[in-house]
């Protein structure tokens, strides 16, 4: 469950021209290069302290500092721009104090990109004004997490629902005045609410009315019902400030990264391509192959022919199916591939923004990923047509 307490982005360096409206909130700037004329879609630039972001962006999460089964110089050769940390975790495991000694979080993982560091929790047992009580999973130990040490985790970094939602508000003013790093950290307000149209709308108008750089979409990938999720996510890009950049929270299968875009989100996350990878999942344009499995025992195509990434470049199907019964380093080589997948996917999202022609972009996804219009998600549908994009 992702914490009512904001988070914070950092870093990554690239520009971007034909701008169409630039907006400074330091040490934040976001450039909004192209915007759908149809729907909400936008692709922006967005600048952090040593450099920029392009988006819309994914992020792959690495909650220790790293991302499990790939490495830091990889992630660089696949061009990502921008991952995550888990504070919670960072704060038990190394610890603040031993990140600090190296610099922060950047220079523990010798990372010079982007860092958005956030707090998910595990086993919560009680929601006090105080703070948040849980469970360590690694000795059981009951700790309390405070707004001020959230925030001062993440400077060494570098229930129910309506009073979930009020007691955000709170919280996110406590953060504010806690973060003893503005001009390197950017502050993300969580907007929650949960299902329920009011009370989201509600913390939309409290939150806006603080000058934060940026918003997360928050309380939105518990497995909610779709139809319910999209209309959440719309109801909340309609209210963000344009200037800001806008972050959906623990999204990331394909079809939702490209409704979400339309439906103006512009930063995503989720383990979702790094978990199904150590289940032998490759992802496809056209769904997942499951290399596991029989089929592809004799299959010396790669994953994808069309892909460029080095798992596609060297590796077959079969080769990739033989490994699995026999060596870890099969999890590898698919968590490159399916990196390489989210990232390759936003960047044509984006060029399709940039080049106005995401409409036509959408269709043709949808047409390759499923094989009928009968098997369109009516979820997916129904969104897309609240933008103005049909695709039935």
């Amino acid at each position: 469950m992702a914490a009512p307490i904001p988070g914070s982005t950092q870093e990554y360096e690239g520009s971007m021209a034909s701008v169409k409206a630039v907006f400074s909130a330091a040490p934040l700037a976001l450039r909004i290069v192209a915007e759908c004329p149809v729907s909400k879609a936008r692709a922006c630039t967005l600048t952090l302290p040593h450099c920029a972001v392009s988006t819309p962006v994914f992020m792959p999460v690495g909650t220790q500092g790293t991302l499990k089964g790939i490495t830091v110089d990889q992630l660089e050769d696949l061009d990502c721009q921008i991952c995550l940390g888990n504070t919670y975790h960072l704060g038990m495991r190394p610890g603040p104090e031993l990140i600090e000694k190296a610099n922060g979080l950047h220079g523990f993982m010798k990372w010079n990109r982007n860092l958005l560091t956030m707090v998910s929790l595990v086993e919560l047992s009680e929601v006090t004004e105080e703070g948040v009580t849980f469970r360590s999973p690694y000795d059981g130990k009951e700790i309390l997490l405070t707004p001020e040490q959230s925030i001062a985790i993440q400077n060494s970094l570098g229930p129910r629902v309506e009073e979930a939602m009020h007691r955000s508000v709170r919280w996110l003013d406590r953060c504010i005045a806690a973060n003893k790093n503005p001009d390197r950290q950017n502050m993300f307000a969580i907007i929650q609410g949960g299902l329920d149209a009011k009370l989201r709308k509600a913390c939309l108008d409290e939150m806006t009315k603080r000058d934060v750089p940026g918003f997360a979409i928050g309380g939105l990938s518990g497995g909610e019902e779709k139809d319910d999720f999209w209309k959440m996510v719309t109801l909340s890009t309609d209210h963000l400030p344009r200037e800001k950049p806008r972050y959906l929270m623990g999204v990331g299968y394909a079809l939702d990264l490209v409704v979400c875009v339309a439906l103006g989100c512009d930063m995503f996350d989720c383990v979702f391509p790094t978990r199904t990878a150590r289940f032998g999942s490759a992802l496809v344009p056209w769904g997942s192959l499951q290399l596991k499995q029989k089929q592809y025992a004799k299959d010396f195509q790669p994953i994808d022919p069309d892909c460029q990434c080095p798992t596609c470049r060297r590796h077959s199907r079969a080769y990739l199916h033989a490994l699995f019964k026999s060596d870890t380093a099969a999890m590898h080589h698919v968590t490159i591939h399916n990196i390489s997948y989210q990232l390759a996917l936003m960047r044509s999202v984006r060029q399709s923004i940039i080049e106005q022609r995401f409409p036509a972009f959408v269709k043709a996804f949808m047409k390759r990923m499923f094989s009928s219009r009968e098997q369109y998600p009516s979820w997916a549908v129904e969104a897309l047509q609240a933008v103005n994009i049909c695709v039935c």
